[in-house]
């Protein structure tokens, strides 16, 4: 298995390849940040008309949405009830339905630009790793059937026929969702930003920005862009490590096998659904379109537990599906996730009309671009009411450092135990 390849860039296609900031520029909106997020606001706005300019650190798609699992969820990780009592019943329902139909704007984006992401509307399943796991999905299901939605709770034996594995006790499908190649997708932002007039720069990290009382200028090594509104999307790959931590980095990785013989694709995850389970160490498994396995977890493969993780993911494979025993993976790469303490997405004040959006913990896909969107309503002239949160002041979280080493060491402890789900009881 090579060090670090991640799969995504070795399918994800042609590179955007913008050139970098050389010059300063002046632009309605300047967006930090070429991920989920920046990409769709920078298409929103753009196809509205406005002068807007994207810079991003590295290349597109480079951070969390280039690492991506690809699941594209409805709603939060986070059940719909909670949401409502921690952010009260009016915002919490409004963001509950605006995320219920993140999915569909995600496909219909990729539809109406003709985005090549192998993207597979055919659903998720969220899988019961023991009778505890699927108290809680029966939760869930009333929770989402009071509020319309068209899941279905699926007993073991409808599970282990989707999945090909009786590791599970149950699972919640979700036909509104599906899966994507993330990297693509982004990218297919991107383009078509680029094609509706946006200007994005490549390799123009932000060092540094400010309000100088008329106006953000974001300043590059190379050049500055000054702007009546700024948009910062860069979550946890932000590159300004002298601003106060809003949120816990955390570690998610994934290996992928090579592309699986017919015979074996026959017999396991027929229906392509892409799947997570209810662990506390939560780990996702799905295919791609070319019948590689991918599967993933909590952990840092460039860290101390790197070498547990991989031995973990090749055990864990094998737990759930035994005919694939002696399957070597192909792909391993990691990636960082932008987690708030209470798993909810943030949009906080930087100054004047200066915004940062972040806080997705693991669920970047569909509020990243319906954020994105609501970005660009928000910049173009609506109300604050634009976005499915209220916009606050910045929040400072505590203890970051010490939050982020408990996620890997739990993570690692666990992997180091074996693979978690074990064969169904």
């Amino acid at each position: 298995m090579k060090q670090q390849l991640n799969l995504w860039r070795h399918t994800g296609g042609k590179p955007i390849d913008a050139a970098p900031l050389e010059r300063d520029m002046v632009a309605d909106v300047v967006i930090v940040g070429g991920g989920f997020t920046g990409c769709s606001a920078a298409l929103h706005l753009a196809e509205a008309g406005a002068n807007v300019h994207l810079m991003e650190a590295e290349t597109i798609g480079y951070g969390g949405s280039g690492r991506n699992v690809g699941l594209v969820n409805a709603g939060l990780w986070t059940p719909p009830d909670e949401v409502e009592q921690m952010l009260g019943r009016e915002v919490g329902q409004r963001l509950n339905e605006v995320l219920a139909g993140a999915p569909k704007l995600v496909f219909d984006l990729i539809a109406r630009h003709d985005i090549q992401c192998e993207a597979t509307p055919n659903g998720t399943l969220h899988c019961a790793h023991s009778q505890a796991g699927m108290a809680d999905l029966h939760s869930r299901h009333r929770q989402q059937i009071v509020r319309g939605a068209p899941v279905q709770l699926l007993d073991a034996s409808e599970t282990r026929r989707r999945t090909g594995s009786d590791a599970f006790h149950g699972a919640l499908l979700d036909p509104r969702a599906g899966t994507i190649q993330p990297l693509a997708y982004v990218r297919g932002l991107a383009r078509a930003a680029l094609a509706a007039g946006a200007k994005l720069y490549e390799h123009s990290a932000a060092i540094s920005f400010a309000h100088d009382g008329a106006a953000w200028k974001v300043n590059s090594h190379r050049g500055t862009i000054c702007a009546r509104t700024l948009i910062q999307a860069t979550d946890s790959y932000e590159h300004r490590s002298e601003r106060p931590a809003t949120y816990t980095p955390v570690h998610y990785f994934q290996c992928a096998t090579p592309p699986l013989s017919a015979e074996l694709r026959r017999k396991i995850l027929q229906g392509h659904e892409g799947c997570w389970d209810t662990a506390l160490v939560m780990s996702s498994f799905r295919f791609d379109v070319a019948g590689r396995v991918i599967i993933g977890a909590v952990g840092n493969l460039e860290g101390a537990g790197a070498g547990t993780h991989k031995d973990w993911a090749a055990r864990k494979l094998v737990s759930l599906f035994p005919e694939l025993a002696g399957q070597t993976f192909e792909h391993a790469w990691s990636g960082r996730i932008g987690m708030t303490s209470d798993h909810l997405p943030k949009v906080t004040e930087l100054g004047p009309r200066g915004i940062a959006i972040y806080g997705y913990s693991g669920r970047g896909i569909g509020p990243g671009s319906t954020f994105g969107k609501a970005a660009a309503a928000w910049a173009s002239g609506e109300a604050d009411a634009a976005f499915p949160v209220p916009i606050t002041p910045q929040r400072v979280e505590s203890f970051t450092t010490i939050k982020r080493y408990y996620y890997e060491l739990g993570s690692t402890l666990t992997h180091l135990v074996g693979a978690r789900l074990g064969r169904r009881r």
